[in-house]
């Protein structure tokens, strides 16, 4: 459906349709929006285009303003800026890595989320590759966003921002690549949404990457998921920061387990008589809220959802026969007790790949953390990457 139209969404009998327009925003919901929006961009981190950086390895946050950039929907951004940072030798001197983050990551993956697996000496060795990482396509965290301010009326594009897909963010990152003369990648890795995103640049370029390790990414996001991702954002449309709050209480429900949950709260209560596992998803909320923008986390849940790595190639036999062809090889890796990208959906991935001929193996981080263990299990983590990267020095 094309950008302007609408479509009515079923409804219960006796009441009033509720309409989407093509980018999924309810139009009911977007003053909500606008009044978050405009509270919320000042200070939002660095967006459009900064100086061209003077090299690689610098471990700063950098950015480089691509140009325009063409959308799957047919849209077009007339300007593409791209938050990198950069750790370790160059492309002229060493083999590189790209890491994508997942959801409300950052670029900073060297210096936060990531930072026991990537440094000297460490799984992703800076000593011996080049790590980059850089702020997915509709970001907040200094890459052309839904906070970043449209040419065309001097305002943020908010919730205007165009439909974006993993696809579509893949291609980003290529276009940052290739500005930077990364011809060829040693290793592409990333977690959850960020693995979605590590099989689409694969599979754009299969020739140009060795080895990739998704972890905890499907071929295509379920049911359930989805599921999941529309109440989150039913309520951030409805009711903006106020729901924004709410969508991350309910999605650390599906990025932790029974087990962690039983095992860290179970039925303690705090001080208040309020249970601890209700206070910890307020804590977890509000500190989203504080760091994040709703509007973004819209954009990047919907890109989420549109992650199929067989659509629009004509099978998913077909998306991954050219990376048979290529010689690519893929660790992918599940999680114990992931309820949102859990280890039978990665081990279809592997029996997808191994039928279409490519060089694929399964291996499981053994936790009570649930989906978001790639954030915590290092030692186990570190192993996995450890043993991909050398595995695609050898065959470099």
């Amino acid at each position: 459906m094309r950008a302007g139209r609408t479509a009515a969404i079923a409804h219960p009998a006796g009441e009033a349709p509720t309409r989407r327009t093509a980018d999924g925003v309810r139009p009911a919901a977007r003053a909500a929006l606008a009044a978050d929006r405009s509270s919320r961009v000042a200070g939002r981190g660095r967006t459009g285009a900064g100086p061209r950086p003077s090299g690689l390895g610098t471990g700063r946050i950098e950015s480089l303003d691509l140009g325009p950039f063409a959308l799957d929907s047919g849209q077009q951004l007339p300007s593409l800026a791209v938050a990198f940072r950069h750790d370790g030798p160059g492309p002229d001197t060493a083999p590189q890595v790209l890491v994508v983050h997942a959801l409300t990551g950052s670029a900073d993956a060297a210096g936060s989320w990531w930072e026991p697996v990537v440094g000297p000496g460490r799984a992703l060795d800076t000593t011996r590759v080049g790590v980059l990482c850089a702020n997915l396509l509709g970001g907040c965290y200094g890459t052309t966003g839904p906070t970043s301010v449209d040419a065309a009326t001097g305002l943020p594009y908010g919730d205007a921002f165009p439909l974006v897909t993993p696809r579509d963010q893949a291609r980003a990152q290529w276009a940052l690549l290739d500005a930077l003369g990364f011809e060829r990648l040693a290793l592409v890795t990333g977690g959850s949404l960020g693995g979605m995103v590590a099989l689409e640049v694969v599979a754009e370029r299969p020739r140009a990457t060795s080895v990739a390790v998704p972890i905890a990414a499907p071929l295509a996001v379920s049911g359930l998921a989805l599921a999941w991702n529309e109440i989150q954002l039913e309520l951030v449309e409805r009711y903006g920061e106020e729901g924004l709050d709410l969508a991350r209480r309910l999605a650390m429900t599906t990025y932790r387990s029974e087990a962690d949950f039983d095992g860290r709260f179970g039925r303690a209560r705090e001080t208040d008589g309020q249970f601890s596992v209700a206070s910890y998803l307020a804590h977890q909320g509000r500190k989203l809220v504080d760091r994040f923008d709703s509007t973004t986390y819209c954009t990047l849940v919907r890109a989420m959802d549109h992650h199929d790595l067989g659509a629009g190639r004509g099978s998913v036999a077909a998306a991954l026969a050219p990376l048979a062809d290529a010689g690519v090889r893929l660790t992918a890796v599940g999680i114990e007790g992931d309820i949102l990208y859990g280890p039978r959906q990665v081990r279809a991935l592997v029996a997808a790949c191994q039928r279409a001929g490519v060089s694929a193996r399964y291996r499981e981080i053994t936790t009570s953390k649930g989906h978001d263990a790639f954030l915590v299990e290092w030692d186990q983590l570190g192993r996995i990457l450890g043993e991909a990267l050398g595995e695609a020095l050898a065959v470099r």
